[in-house]
């Protein structure tokens, strides 16, 4: 697989929520290269602070040479990115790992949790473009309103419809993703794609265990290195051993893993 590093430009960042920024950043080979669900590792600072780079979903790609990613502030590397000015170059290394697999001839689900949303925007795009008998269900969770309003406005605009549920109620199903699914009518065969909080994977994962739907999730994991190198992702496989989530996913049929309930 083709991986690109080089200094990047960020052309355009924008606040979305007090903590949740949007970053475009302009690189033909990368994101002429990417796929739906593969990643990019960014040093967000200078020399050794921090250390390691940070993995961040592709969000979307365009005109052949731009690609985004959506971020939370919540440690020092994505602090420094927020303060991060367009016209600046950051070091990324990417497109990395595998993505989702399309199929056209299902109906598909997308379901995502928090910042997990982000790789789903790309792959929503790309089913719109290629399934234009069927185009996918979206199922969209966060904590409240605040968050998730402002990551529903890209699925719309695509023309989807969007299913939302949030913690608090202040916007769609007062609950759960999977209280939206319970919801829903399932035509056979269906793909769900899910990216969020393990949580949240497990509980849709089983749920379409329970209803015989496919089920195809983005592993959400600390990641050192982004080429199963370093070993600090790995995620364990329900026939026993372990895959990395870096370069054997982020992208994995569900029943290939090992899920626990807590």
């Amino acid at each position: 697989m083709t991986q690109f590093q080089e200094k990047t430009a960020i052309t355009r960042i924008e606040r979305l929520t007090d903590d949740i920024f949007r970053m475009t950043l302009e690189s033909y080979e990368i994101a002429s290269a990417a796929k739906p669900g593969q990643f990019v590792m960014i040093r967000t600072g200078s020399g050794k602070d921090p250390l390691l780079r940070r993995p961040f979903s592709i969000s979307q790609v365009s005109n052949g040479k731009y690609f985004q990613i959506l971020f939370k502030v919540i440690g020092r590397g994505t602090s420094l990115l927020a303060h991060c000015r367009e016209g600046e170059s950051l070091s990324v290394i990417g497109p990395l790992g595998s993505g989702f697999h399309i199929k056209c001839g299902a109906t598909n689900c997308l379901v995502g949790g928090g910042m997990g949303i982000a790789p789903l925007l790309f792959l929503a795009k790309s089913m719109s473009r290629k399934c234009t008998v069927k185009p996918p269900l979206v199922v969209l969770g966060a904590r409240n309103k605040e968050e998730l309003a402002p990551l529903i406005k890209d699925f719309k605009e695509l023309g989807l419809h969007v299913h939302a549920a949030t913690d608090d109620g202040s916007l769609g199903t007062h609950g759960l993703v999977t209280d939206v699914l319970k919801d829903l009518d399932f035509d056979s065969p269906t793909e769900v794609s899910v990216c969020g909080p393990t949580p949240m994977m497990t509980a849709v994962h089983f749920f379409c265990k329970e209803k015989n739907l496919g089920c195809q999730v983005s592993m959400e994991t600390a990641m050192a290195c982004g080429i199963g190198a370093c070993l600090g992702c790995i995620v364990p496989l329900a026939e026993g051993g372990y895959a990395h989530a870096c370069s054997d996913g982020p992208v994995f049929d569900a029943k290939e893993l090992l899920w626990q309930i807590r």
